[in-house]
């Protein structure tokens, strides 16, 4: 009998995808509580894409493009 192989996560480039803004969509659209650092990490991934969004939900500040919250 053979042992199972762990399977790889998903890659990164799997992760930063056109889904994942749709997943930031979702959440701005319910009105859900979202912390600065992790709209900071948004941006940080999905740059103008996220702003734009977060524009559009009125929720981008500029503190979200420093490195430090």
């Amino acid at each position: 009998m053979t042992e199972k192989q762990p399977a790889p996560g998903v890659s990164r480039d799997e992760r930063i995808s056109d889904e994942g803004l749709l997943r930031l969509e979702a959440q701005l659209k319910r009105g859900s509580k979202i912390s600065q650092s992790v709209l900071s990490q948004w941006i940080k991934r999905y740059g103008d894409a996220a702003r734009k969004m977060l524009k559009q939900y009125d929720q981008y500040r500029e503190e979200y493009e420093k490195d430090k919250l």
